[in-house]
């Protein structure tokens, strides 16, 4: 089994930056890791997400020139670098794990482990 703690969600004002890290921790190798968030009354949608090897990276449209998704492989940890923030980014963040060599990153069903979320509010 592996677990995922995320840290890094706050308040920003809109255009500020906020910096997400996911920690994955356990005996199982993590090939992939990615981000989704949900915002009310929304379904939880892909963000990014990056593969352990190459590495491969993958945004969402609205994110792709603003976000930044990274990893530490010594440390199994993977960040998400947010700038540019604005109202529609307010969300839960979700960090995701997957141990398979599919490369499907935007299926949430493509994911083996989560974390529990982490709160990203943006102000005007």
């Amino acid at each position: 089994q592996v677990q995922l703690v995320e840290s890094g969600g706050g308040l920003v004002q809109a255009g500020g930056s906020l910096r997400l890290s996911c920690a994955a921790s356990g005996r199982t190798f993590i090939t992939y890791m990615g981000w989704f968030r949900q915002a009310p009354g929304k379904e939880r949608e892909f963000v990014a997400a990056i593969s352990w090897s190459e590495p491969i990276r993958s945004y969402e449209d609205s994110v792709k020139d603003r976000f930044t998704i990274s990893r530490d492989n010594a440390n199994n940890t993977s960040y998400l670098q947010m700038n540019s923030l604005n109202l529609e980014d307010t969300a839960v963040y979700y960090c995701a794990a997957g141990k398979g060599s599919g490369r499907n990153y935007y299926d949430r069903n493509t994911y083996d482990y989560w974390g529990q979320g982490t709160q990203v509010t943006v102000s005007s």
